[in-house]
Order: C-alpha cells, then structure tokens, then sequence
C-alpha cells in the first residue's frame, strides 16, 4: 500500500515536471511552426517526451541488476537511441530555445524596433539624397583612378613596354566600371617613352570624358527616383511598427505572445524591404546593418530570435555570450532529467 502511494506520488512529480517541459518545446515548435494548430504542437510533443521518457528507463531497467531484464544489452542500445533522437534532438533544444527566448526577446524587439525606425526616419526625413550622390560619385571617381594607374602602369613598364594584351583586358574592365559597351584602344605608336607618354595622356582625356557622363547619370538616376513615393512607403511602415512598439510599450511581455511575435515580425519585415528597396538613400551604422537589411531574403531580429535552429546556430558562432544561455541549457537539462528520475521510479521493477 504504501509503495503504491509512493508510486503515485512519483507519477504526479512526473507530470509535473513533464508538463513543464512539454510546453516550452510546444512553445519552441509553434514560433518555429506558426502554420501548425498549437494542438498540433502539443501532440507532438507530448508524444516524444513519452517516448523518451520510455527511452531513459530502458537504461535504468538495463542497469538494473535487482530483477531480471531480458536482453539488457538490446534495451541498452535501444534506450540510448531513444534518448539520442526524442530528448537530444527535440527537447531539450527545443526547451532551452524557449527559456532563453523568454529571458531576452523584449530586449531584442525592442533593439529590432529601434534600428528599424531609424533607417525609415531617414527616407522619411529624405536628407541623405545629395550624401549619397556625392559618395556613390567620389568611389566611382577613386575607382577610376585606381584602374588609370593600372594602365599607365601596363603602357610604361620597360620590361613588357606598350599596348598589349594585359591593357586591352583593363580597357575591358573599364567598359564595365563606366556602363558602356566598349572602351576602344586607340590607333597610336607606343614604342619611345615620349609615345608611351602621350598615349597614356591621351587614354586619360577619353576615360576621364567617359567617366564623366558616368557621374552625370548617377546623378540623375538617383534624382529620378520618385521620393514623394518612398517617404509615403517609409511613413507607413514606420507607423505600422510604431503601433506593435505601444502595445509592447505597455505590456514588456506582449512578446511572449506567438501571434504578438509574429506580427511584430511582419511588420519589421515590411520595414525591411522598404529600406532594402531603397538602400542608396540611407547611411547604414555599420557594414553588419547594412548587410542584415539589404540581403536578397531579410531575417529580422525577432525572426532570427524565434527559430530554435538560427538561437542555437548563433550560440555555437558565439553570438550570445553574456545572455545566459548555458543556464537555460542547464535549467532544460535539470527539469528534464528530474521527469525522467520520478518516471522511473514510478514504473520501477520490484522483482
């Protein structure tokens, strides 16, 4: 009787801790699979964690030298796969992704929100035009002159001396440095130092010409872009984030809210393609921004945040440290491990 009602009281402290565990992997699966029913979620985990839990008292039957167990070797090296594939791959990733998400997504949001807001500040403000103009134009005008030294160079060297083969391939990259079809050699000798002069002289006059039409239609193309269009794209998304910012303003663990999360996230991701779309009007703070919003498929903060596979690749990068993160693979690991100790001594052989 009272071995029963010990029993007992290990199956309720199982539950307990199982239901712990259970719902921060649902959590996990649902940020991960906002497609998927929460029920959905639930089932799933559910079912592995008894499964692993099965796993984990193969093992402790198999060590169990107090009652016969058939094949202990083969429950062995079933347990161990169990565990490997149900608890390692699945839960206690999955649970650790949802502590550490909980410890840290307002902070991340909030930092999401704030970058976001600054660079469609600037489209809105629309100050940065004639900067950028200006920039886009002066590293034409550096790149320019970096292949003009290379060619003079190729010209006037006394070893390999005149237009050759190795200054016809820079005329080719000129072409495409200056957006035109070709960049023609010019029919004139270049055997004598003084010839060799003049015609380097004389590729300077044609490629700083052509450079020059360049810069002019740099200009214009930057000009022509209709800004009243992108102020009015930048104004709306700012305001769309701006509006998840006071519900998160007011309430810090809205964020913990999936469906909150999630809409957070697709108006970031709104705001990220208007400020990819229109990059040339924005001074990034750091070539790691600029590379973040300008990808060919943006991942916003709260996004990246939300994947347990993205959390745990940028804690093994080393992205995380100072956050905590190895106590909440310690917590994980502990809530875990304490169902599996009260499953087995529920289910515990006696003879």
């Amino acid at each position: 009787m009272e071995n029963n009602y010990k029993k007992s009281l290990f199956l309720v402290a199982y539950i307990v801790f199982a239901a712990v565990s259970c719902w921060a992997t649902a959590e996990s699966l649902h940020m991960l699979l906002p497609s998927w029913p929460v029920v959905f979620c639930y089932a799933v985990t559910i079912g592995f964690f008894i499964i692993a839990s099965i796993g984990t008292k193969l093992i402790a039957d198999s060590f169990n030298s107090n009652v016969y167990v058939h094949n202990r070797g083969g429950k062995l090296a079933a347990g161990i796969l169990i565990v490997a594939v149900f608890w390692l791959i699945c839960s206690l990733p999955t649970n650790t992704h949802t502590f550490f998400y909980r410890s840290v997504a307002s902070d991340v949001a909030n930092d999401d929100i704030s970058t976001t807001k600054g660079y469609l500040g600037q489209l809105v403000s629309n100050t940065t035009i004639e900067e950028q103009i200006l920039k886009q134009q002066t590293t034409f005008d550096n790149e320019v002159k970096i292949k003009l030294a290379e060619l003079e160079a190729e010209i006037m060297n006394d070893v390999n001396p005149g237009f050759g083969p190795k200054s016809k391939q820079i005329l080719s990259d000129f072409a495409a440095l200056l957006d035109v079809p070709t960049v023609d050699p010019l029919s004139y000798p270049s055997t004598s130092e003084q010839q060799r002069k003049k015609l380097v002289g004389e590729y300077r006059k044609k490629i700083y010409a052509l450079a020059q039409v360049r810069k002019d239609n740099i200009r214009s193309s930057m000009m022509a872009v209709n800004t009243k269009r992108f102020q009015k794209e930048a104004s709306v998304s700012r305001k769309n984030i701006e509006e998840a910012e006071n519900v998160l303003t007011k309430d810090i663990s809205a964020i913990n809210d999936i469906n909150f999360a999630h809409d957070l996230n697709h108006r970031l991701n709104n705001g990220y393609s208007t400020i990819s779309n229109y990059e040339k009007f924005i001074v990034f703070k750091s070539h790691t921004d600029k590379e973040r919003y300008t990808a060919a498929s943006p991942v916003t903060k709260v996004k990246r945040l939300m994947s347990v596979f993205d959390v745990w690749g940028d804690f093994i990068k080393g992205n995380y440290k100072g956050h905590g993160f190895i106590f909440w693979i310690l917590i994980s690991l502990l809530v875990d491990v304490a169902a599996f100790i009260f499953f087995d001594l529920a289910f515990k052989k006696s003879e």
